[in-house]
């Protein structure tokens, strides 16, 4: 049960406008680094870095390690909720300056690449939003499951193999987040078998010296049917 002085912390956390833009940047479902919310507040990083503490320590945002880098987002659809509600009532947060566009410069890396062994980029990120929208897939936070519906589907696609992808010590299915969109892609068994059964039916070709990956005319007609969208192109 929420006590007042619960209430009065999440309150100030959020009634201070470099958190209050911060908190706007990151309504759009992305993951920003301390320098990029840094930017949008129009504060340095240093600032940012404490500004940031006061909101995790608030429970309002959770941050998350990829690579070197660490990235920061709103903790739960509760808290995007009370943001959206905030901003309603004040008649909607206009930023001092537009997002910042994030991840490669490469058009084709923001597109289809590979990250490590499975689908990355808006490819990567429109799989996982069909599979979770589809009710094949549910992810929450760090942790996501192949529902069985989402196995029996993957394996009637001839995506999983009941026997041998099974078997994996590998965790089945695992949120991964994309270093462009900055949202999830998958990874696990079920990311890397997606990857795998795209490069070996021709929906996606590997281009040289990079890890972008160009869709085939054959890709937009197997991703469409597959994960039903539209976007691939």
């Amino acid at each position: 049960m929420a006590t007042s002085n619960r209430i009065a912390e999440v309150a100030a956390a959020v009634g201070e406008p470099a958190r209050a833009a911060m908190l706007a940047a990151l309504m759009d479902g992305r993951a920003l680094t301390a320098t990029e919310l840094a930017e949008v507040a129009a504060i340095t990083p240093q600032t940012a870095s404490g500004h940031l503490a006061r909101l995790a320590t608030a429970g309002l945002i959770v941050a998350e390690k990829q690579g070197r880098h660490r990235y920061h987002r709103l903790a739960s659809a509760e808290v995007a909720r009370m943001i959206e509600s905030v901003m309603l009532v004040a008649g909607g947060i206009a930023l001092s300056r537009p997002p910042r566009r994030v991840g490669p410069k490469d058009a084709a890396l923001r597109h289809a690449r590979t990250c490590y062994d499975h689908l990355a980029g808006h490819l990567g990120v429109s799989i996982a939003d069909a599979l979770r929208a589809s009710g094949a897939v549910e992810i929450a936070g760090d942790a996501a499951a192949l529902t069985e519906t989402g196995r029996a589907r993957m394996q009637a696609l001839g995506i999983l193999a009941p026997d041998r992808d099974m078997r994996s010590t590998r965790p089945v299915c695992r949120p991964c987040l994309d270093w462009s969109e900055r949202r999830p892609h998958l990874a696990g068994v079920l990311g890397a078998a997606i990857c795998t059964h795209a490069l070996d039916h021709g929906w996606i070709r590997r281009r040289a010296g990079t890890r972008a990956l160009e869709i085939t005319p054959a890709g937009r007609i197997g991703f469409r049917q597959a994960f039903e969208i539209e976007h691939t192109v």
